[in-house]
């Protein structure tokens, strides 16, 4: 499971909203072997007054949190986060330093989803990678 959000200013995340999302899913499906039907982003656009950040970052500043099951590896994970700057810089032209990203990895168990705890789930797709 890979749940994302996406923080930044509205007037520079609303226009790219759906190709970021698509470069997000891109990258996890790649680093994190994922399947490519599963894909859970949820954006949160932000008015200036409400988004607070350094003075040596722009106004393209981004933050994704990503949460996922706990057991990748850690070069799956740092293979996730050099793709993600690699890729938005890219596409997009937000440069590392406006680019922000944290992993909140939880055990299955503390996960609800279709009813289950996360450790009873059937997954198609394997977690220890």
């Amino acid at each position: 499971m890979a749940q994302v959000k996406v923080y930044g200013l509205a007037d520079n995340l609303n226009p790219i909203k759906s190709e970021l999302s698509c470069i997000i899913h891109g990258c996890i499906v790649e680093a994190l072997a994922y399947p490519l039907s599963k894909k859970f982003h949820r954006f949160f656009p932000m008015a200036k007054e409400d988004f607070y950040f350094p003075e040596d970052r722009t106004e393209a500043y981004t933050i994704i949190e990503i949460s996922i099951f706990q057991g990748r590896t850690v070069e799956a994970k740092k293979h996730l986060i050099q793709l993600l700057f690699q890729k938005i810089h890219q596409e997009l032209g937000i440069c590392p330093q406006d680019l922000e990203i944290t992993m909140f990895e939880t055990p299955k168990g503390n996960w609800g989803i279709r009813g289950l705890p996360g450790d009873e789930l059937h997954l198609n797709y394997q977690v220890e990678i």
